[in-house]
């Protein structure tokens, strides 16, 4: 991308996985599409007004939140016990602040309470009852659990818990059809966003609802901070989806940034390498959307299909769904 001193540049993703349009309704794939473009748009209204990076990803990631669609915030899938249990996190690449939440059920916007964790807390990383407790507060939107109830979202869980399944991080239609298990139907469906503002700064936020049927407080990648998300002016912002443990294993969002620190690759080399490479050899599937402070960018991934979208001064929002 080209870039000039006032230039702001906006990614955002929804999820990776098996989504081919042959098994997406054209009702559904337009949902997608919108939503996508609304939350380009929610950000980009950051950007253009001399806003904060982190702000932006923030308002980004929030439409993503409050969209059934995708599983984080209101979307989110549901735990073995049939709670939702949502992370979430916020990096500035500036000041390599950050903050985080993990395993919150009432919080209804995971994002903005990390991102306060991140301006006023002496932490990085809070959970469970402390998080909604700290969220409570700052003064953030609590919701009733009822509020992230979705019936797509509970039939998959009552077909996962039928066959015994954790099923990786949905977003779209259920991973079975005709009460087999299709494992090629699955989907990850975390949400995020990197964004570089007019001030030269990055930022990378992530939020998820982790696995379908998952048990005993799992916390994949999102919450932690280098494996999902990772910003750093030097180098890059990265976002990342996909299946957390071998991203947290991996260590993704900061080996791109290492990689181009210490290696001197592009953001695009290191994402290629990690992403078609490195993950695919341990059979890891995923990806990520990053971001450097001159505006090039990329979003890959080793999947069938990867929901997002970008957008920046001198470009309208483009999303897309398919590889």
């Amino acid at each position: 991308m080209e870039s000039n001193k006032n230039n702001y540049v906006l990614l955002i993703h929804g999820g990776v996985g098996t989504i081919i349009k042959e098994n997406m309704t054209a009702t559904k794939e337009a949902a997608y599409l919108e939503t996508l473009k609304m939350a380009l748009l929610a950000g980009e209204n950051v950007l253009k007004n001399a806003g904060k990076a982190t702000n932006a990803v923030e308002a980004a990631i929030k439409v993503m939140e409050d969209s059934p669609l995708f599983n984080a915030g209101r979307g989110a899938v549901f735990t073995h016990e049939g709670k939702n249990e949502m992370d979430a996190s916020v990096m500035d690449g500036n000041t390599l602040d950050a903050g985080a939440v993990a395993g919150v059920t009432q919080i209804k916007n995971p994002i903005s309470v990390a991102l306060q964790v991140m301006q006023h807390s002496n932490h990085i990383i809070l959970i469970g009852e402390g998080a909604e407790r700290f969220a409570k507060q700052q003064g953030c939107e609590l919701a009733n659990p009822s509020y992230f109830y979705d019936e797509d979202r509970f039939q998959q869980l009552k077909m996962a818990q039928l066959h015994n399944e954790v099923i990786l991080d949905h977003s779209g239609e259920s991973a079975y059809q005709e009460g087999n298990i299709e494992n090629e139907g699955k989907k990850f469906g975390t949400v995020g966003a990197v964004a570089l503002d007019t001030h030269r700064n990055l930022a990378a936020a992530t939020s998820t609802g982790g696995m379908t049927n998952k048990q005993f407080g799992r916390v994949g990648d999102t919450p932690i901070i280098g494996a999902g998300t990772y910003a750093h002016n030097k180098t890059c912002a990265v976002s990342c989806t996909g299946h957390g443990e071998y991203f947290i294993k991996n260590v993704v969002a900061y080996d791109i940034s290492a990689l181009m620190e210490y290696k001197q690759t592009t953001i695009q080399e290191a994402a290629e390498y990690v992403i078609h490479e490195k993950l695919k050899q341990q059979k890891g599937e995923g990806g990520l959307i990053a971001l450097d402070q001159k505006g090039s960018y990329t979003m890959a991934f080793n999947t069938k299909g990867m929901y997002r979208g970008v957008v920046s001064k001198n470009h309208s929002p483009k999303v897309d769904i398919y590889k």
